[in-house]
């Protein structure tokens, strides 16, 4: 409850009763994302965990200002916003990317820049939180970005793919269960044929990767080079080095007559993935995908009420993979999905024409 004294944040303006209710709401809020991080934090080692609990003391230094000014109107404590609630809820049970991408986005929706009460510090340092966190959800989208890109391209082209193939077929005039059989094998075909060319594409990808890493033997030459005329600094050079840089790095690893360092920039290994990896999303996610638009059809429906209702079924999880990857790409998750519902449902509609057309013709 509110006490009879009112702090003041300027001592010719008393703070209203508006003022006290928002202060308690950021005082809740800063609490809530503090107890996020260290959540996080938990299930980090290393120097992520590091960074985590340094982001909480942070926001303990910005719960304690609003303290300060609340004084004996603290009153009791309050719950965060529901977004803030939600992503200390994921926190404690997944500590994902997803959940650091959340953050990130809730980072970038402080208020204080706008807000009198709040010093310049906190806004900067909301500014800087933000940075953070994406550099975080920035590590472990390059973890995730191999077999997630097979999955999420895999689930989709499955979906819009098969989708338009049973909207064309049907639109034809045949039969329920000849729908059914032509969805069972575009299902099975794009399925082994997206394996297939993720296991390809992401295997020579590495074998690219592998083919610009240091040979690991070409160090021993390098206590036997002529100092003169260096020829190491022609190697960083070739890396992309400005001669006097590439001048400097060769003569500290004449120094110390080792060649440890790797080509500087460019994809690693882990940021591509494994080409099993990746074939086996790929496949699973796709045949997933596939099998959604021809469910309606699987029980026995047929006709407009089945590509109905599979367009309907369609419709639902185009709009959840778009809501995924504006998620963890730090996007607007409604216009992610909205433009993924938009690009799906104009390739069946395309097909679904093109089908009434050959029908009519036939």
């Amino acid at each position: 409850m509110v006490g009879d004294t009112v702090p003041t944040h300027d001592s010719r303006n008393p703070a209203s009763p508006a003022d006290l209710r928002r202060w308690r709401r950021y005082l809740a809020d800063e609490r809530a994302e503090a107890a996020t991080y260290r959540d996080l934090a938990s299930r980090r080692t290393g120097e992520e965990r590091d960074i985590l609990l340094a982001l909480a003391e942070a926001e303990g230094r910005h719960e304690q200002h609003w303290i300060d000014l609340l004084g004996d109107n603290v009153g009791k404590p309050l719950a965060g916003d529901f977004r803030t609630r939600a992503l200390g809820f994921f926190a404690r049970r997944f500590g994902s990317v997803f959940v650091l991408a959340l953050a990130q986005r809730a980072e970038a929706r402080s208020p204080y820049e706008n807000d009198r009460d709040a010093t310049a510090a906190m806004a900067a340092d909301e500014r800087i939180h933000e940075e953070v966190v994406r550099g975080l959800a920035a590590r472990g989208r390059q973890r995730l970005s191999g077999t997630f890109r097979a999955a999420v391209f895999g689930a989709n082209d499955g979906l819009v793919s098969n989708l338009a193939l049973v909207a064309g077929v049907s639109a034809t005039g045949m039969p329920a269960a000849a729908v059914l059989v032509t969805g069972v094998a575009g299902l099975l075909a794009g399925a082994l044929s997206m394996g297939a060319g993720e296991y390809v594409s992401v295997r020579s990808q590495r074998e690219l990767l592998e083919a610009a890493d240091p040979n690991p033997h070409s160090g021993n030459a390098v206590p036997d080079l002529d100092v003169d005329a260096n020829e190491l600094t022609l190697v960083y050079r070739a890396r992309g080095m400005a001669p006097d840089v590439a001048a400097a790095r060769a003569a500290e690893m004449l120094a110390d007559h080792s060649l440890r360092d790797t080509a500087p920039g460019g994809l690693t290994h882990e940021a591509v993935g494994t080409g099993i990896g990746a074939a086996a999303s790929s496949f699973c996610f796709f045949a997933t995908g596939a099998a959604i638009p021809i469910l309606p059809y699987l029980f026995g429906a047929g006709g407009l009420t089945a590509l109905a209702v599979s367009a309907v079924l369609v419709g639902i999880a185009l709009l959840c993979t778009g809501a995924v990857v504006g998620l963890l790409s730090g996007g607007p998750p409604l216009l992610r999905a909205l433009r993924q519902l938009a690009i799906g449902f104009g390739a069946a509609g395309a097909t679904y024409l093109l089908g009434l057309l050959f029908g009519t013709v036939a």
